[in-house]
């Protein structure tokens, strides 16, 4: 599990990125970039980065579910995500 102060920095990002979203499109479409500039770095989309919703975790994440592998793995083992089963052939 990740530091309770990094998937913390992450939600902080991901308000502040929905805060600024309608000023930060009007400012592109004007091409005004000097107040583009002036606004806070971390409310532009890119500093974000897609974390494990239950856990934090940074790497093997998956978009669909928004979950990372292991998470994902023993969910659909337990029979917590619908539609998904374990192959077997």
């Amino acid at each position: 599990m990740a530091k309770k102060s990094i998937i913390a920095r992450e939600h902080k990002r991901a308000r502040m990125v929905a805060k600024y979203a309608d000023l930060r499109k009007k400012l592109k479409e004007e091409g005004d970039y000097e107040a583009l500039d002036k606004l806070p770095r971390n409310a532009n989309p890119c500093r974000q980065h897609n974390r494990c919703m239950l856990t934090g975790r940074p790497k093997g994440y998956m978009r669909k579910f928004g979950i990372c592998r292991v998470k994902f793995r023993q969910m659909a083992l337990d029979g917590k995500i619908p539609g998904i089963t374990k192959a077997s052939w």
